[in-house]
């Protein structure tokens, strides 16, 4: 079992930054791809980034292409989304995930992440 806490959430303006961050139990992190998603109100959770174990391979869904990064600190359990020039858009509960297998490829398929953490509000005012 895999636990994952999110933080680094809030109220912000349109065109700031926030970074996101997520912290995973255990000893096996460094060894598993790490995805965000996230899920607006009314609306279906949808795939944000994806980061494989050892940093390698990135995956951006295109909406956030060039204002969003994903990067990992294997060292401190941690996976992070720099998230910048926000939008009302961006609005949504931020949930970060994990596959139960280990070594997985990098993917945006929400149906191939076992473990997800609670969230972390994200809401972007105009």
């Amino acid at each position: 079992q895999v636990q994952l806490v999110e933080s680094g959430g809030g109220l912000v303006q349109a065109g700031v930054s926030l970074r996101l961050s997520c912290s995973a139990s255990g000893r096996t992190f460094s060894s598993r791809n790490m995805g965000w998603f996230r899920q607006a109100p009314g609306k279906a959770r949808e795939f944000v980034a994806s980061i494989s174990a050892d940093s390698g391979t990135t995956v951006y869904a295109d909406f956030v292409k060039g204002r969003f990064t994903i990067s990992r600190d294997n060292s401190k359990n941690t996976v992070y989304l720099q998230m910048n020039s926000l939008k009302p858009e961006d609005t949504a509960l931020y949930y970060c995930a994990t596959p139960r297998a280990l070594y997985t490829i990098a993917t945006m398929d929400a149906s191939s992440y076992d473990y997800w953490g609670q969230g972390t509000q994200v809401t972007v005012s105009s």
